[in-house]
């Protein structure tokens, strides 16, 4: 399926669209197609499932991919890079990360059953095969240093607290970085004021194409502890 609004947004991200296209709109039609059932985005259309959703999660592609050269640890190049989508609903951002990212390995975590069904189902459809699905609840999940992710990414959480920062950095590897989607700059200082020298952190504006709505990303470094 050819999406001409897709395809532009693409191009305007500066993305290879020959290369990744393909894959965005399967995984579109595999949102409409399930979205009624079980929930997985609030939209009206499917403009903005596109705009708000996929390319709101691709848009800070090119820092993610700076983000993971600096923390693959020792190994260097030969290092996995493992990221998580904490939260991942639908599969966003994870998904669209992954289909742009086939080196890196992701895990989408989501606890609700119904919606890890629908990851399972669309990994599988797309033919992902970096992409894991893990069925839990992010607190009551255990990993060894070595599982631990490079980058966690995640749109869910509103507003970030310091349980939950402090319950996902404990899935962090040491170099690691938590990476939230947000909007407006002024609710996200407001919102950060709890991490004051607790963690370093710092702002990042987007460029969301079709969007004229405040996007950030904020990155928040896994280098102190965060006490609730």
């Amino acid at each position: 399926m050819r999406d001409s609004l897709l395809e532009e947004g693409l191009i305007k991200l500066g993305l290879d669209v020959m290369l990744i296209q393909p894959q965005l709109a399967r995984y579109v039609e595999e949102i409409e197609l399930f979205n009624q059932a079980y929930g997985l985005v609030k939209v009206s259309n499917r403009r903005e499932l596109i705009v708000k959703h996929v390319l709101d999660s691709l848009a800070p592609l090119s820092v993610m991919r700076n983000l993971l050269e600096t923390s693959a640890g020792p190994e260097g190049n030969s290092a996995v890079r493992r990221i998580a989508d904490a939260g991942s609903g639908a599969g966003l951002p994870g998904i669209p990360l992954a289909i742009c990212m086939p080196g890196a390995v992701f895990t989408l975590i989501e606890r609700m059953g119904r919606r890890a069904g629908f990851l399972r189902d669309a990994v599988a459809v797309l033919a992902l095969k970096n992409v894991l699905v893990k069925e839990a609840e992010m607190e009551k999940i255990k990993l060894s240093p070595e599982e631990r992710f490079n980058l966690i990414v995640f749109r869910a959480f509103k507003p970030l607290e310091p349980a939950i920062i402090k319950g996902l950095f404990s899935l962090l590897a040491p170099e690691g970085t938590l990476a939230a989607y947000k909007g407006r700059r002024k609710s996200i200082e407001e919102e950060m004021i709890f991490l004051k020298n607790k963690a370093a952190w710092e702002i990042i504006p987007l460029e969301v194409p079709f969007l004229e709505e405040e996007r950030h990303l904020v990155l928040i470094r896994n280098n102190s502890h965060v006490n609730g």
